[in-house]
């Protein structure tokens, strides 16, 4: 581990008093405005949040997976756009150097991610290659000492701000599926390189996706991640593995905030003339929620360790996202159930976080892709 028991305990309690006393407050301003005040960001820079997994060598806080797990269930007892800010500098954006980027690579990009100079952006997904990732078609040409690259990449969160993606790219056409396929490290105004209007969506304001459209982008062949072609999937699905322990301890930081709303409301919120909380259909939907969201942290750190022992964790991961995007979403719907009309009104925030969790069943392999993957382990295991 990076840091010392007392020194993580220090760090989370700090990033706990930042989520409750600085980010709750101003949550449905953010809603309303689908924005993050610059000065929130700042002070998230100035906590090391953007620099949460980068090495202390490249300027980051180094920490191990669990750590970062522990950490970021504080950070999203607050709305989950706040997390959204530093998600891809703390995963799958910043992974892909960490993971399989040459030194050089590492040395240039690194420090500024951790410091959050720059945003990354992770671009996999296309309007015709979601689930089936092997089967996107951006391509990229070699020509010369160059490659030149055309697609468009949908969905991609934090476009609008970024100033580094991380894209996949056919560079051999004839190469069946996965096999073909490059990660390339490519800075916002590259020419040949634009993004589309800012999508609307169902929840997480504050948070930003758009369109990355390239548009014959040509980038030196020392882009690629690694500097070696063919091998973008594998570095794709290596990325995938932490970032779904990642998105489940979100899950778990979210639950937690849903579960500590409703006991305060079924506290304070009286019917028949005694709290709601007495009544025992009411205190059934609790204990549902709790057990199951300690279900999710314990598998989620579990895993964890796993991950920081080294060792192989992809069905282990895809359980945990699994069971804890499905869990948060259940969680959710009690506390609208608890809250009853209250619930379906936007000035509680019960409603926003209803619409907020569904993303977390679809984006890093949707609740059926993760049922795939762990099966497949399962009868490959098993044979």
């Amino acid at each position: 581990m990076a840091l010392s028991p007392d020194t993580l305990a220090q760090f989370k309690d700090t990033i706990a008093r930042f989520a409750r006393e600085r980010l709750l407050p101003i949550e449905a301003d953010i809603a309303e405005h689908d924005r993050i005040p610059d000065d929130v960001i700042a002070e998230m820079r100035s906590l090391g949040l953007f620099g949460l997994s980068v090495p202390e060598q490249y300027g980051g806080l180094g920490l191990s997976v669990f750590e970062e797990c522990e950490v970021v269930v504080e950070l999203t007892y607050a709305a989950p756009a706040f997390r959204s800010v530093i998600g891809t500098n703390v995963g799958i954006g910043s992974q892909a150097i960490m993971q399989d980027g040459t030194e050089q690579q590492k040395q240039h990009y690194l420090p500024r991610i951790a410091s959050g100079d720059i945003i990354t952006s992770f671009c996999l997904t296309e309007p015709d290659a979601g689930s089936d990732a092997a089967s996107l078609s951006t391509s990229a040409r070699l020509d010369g000492d160059s490659y030149v690259l055309n697609g468009t990449k949908r969905y991609i969160t934090n476009a609008p701000k970024a100033g580094l993606f991380t894209v996949m790219a056919r560079t051999a056409a004839h190469e069946p599926k996965a096999n073909g396929i490059s990660a390339f490290l490519i800075e916002a105004g590259t020419p040949g390189v634009r993004t589309g209007r800012p999508d609307k969506k169902m929840g997480q304001q504050g948070s930003h996706v758009a369109d990355v459209i390239f548009d014959d982008c040509r980038v030196p062949a020392s882009s690629i991640v690694g500097g070696v072609p063919g091998q973008g999937f594998k570095t794709a699905m290596k990325v995938l593995d932490r970032g779904r322990i990642h998105i489940a301890a979100v899950c778990v930081g979210v639950a937690r905030r849903l579960i500590n709303e409703c006991l305060r409301y079924s506290r304070d919120r009286k019917q028949f003339g005694q709290p709601i909380g007495d009544f025992q259909l009411v205190q059934a939907m609790l204990a549902d929620s709790e057990a199951e969201c300690y279900a999710a942290h314990a598998m989620t750190l579990e895993a964890a360790r796993q991950f920081d022992a080294g060792n192989q964790v992809s069905k282990q991961a895809s359980c945990c996202k699994m069971f804890a995007s499905e869990m948060v979403g259940r969680v959710a719907d009690r506390a609208v159930q608890i809250h009853g009309g209250a619930g379906y009104m936007s000035e509680y925030c019960i409603e926003r976080f209803y619409r907020d969790v569904r993303l977390f069943r679809l984006y890093e392999g949707t609740t059926q892709i993760q049922q795939l993957i762990i099966a497949r382990h399962m009868l490959r295991e098993h044979g």
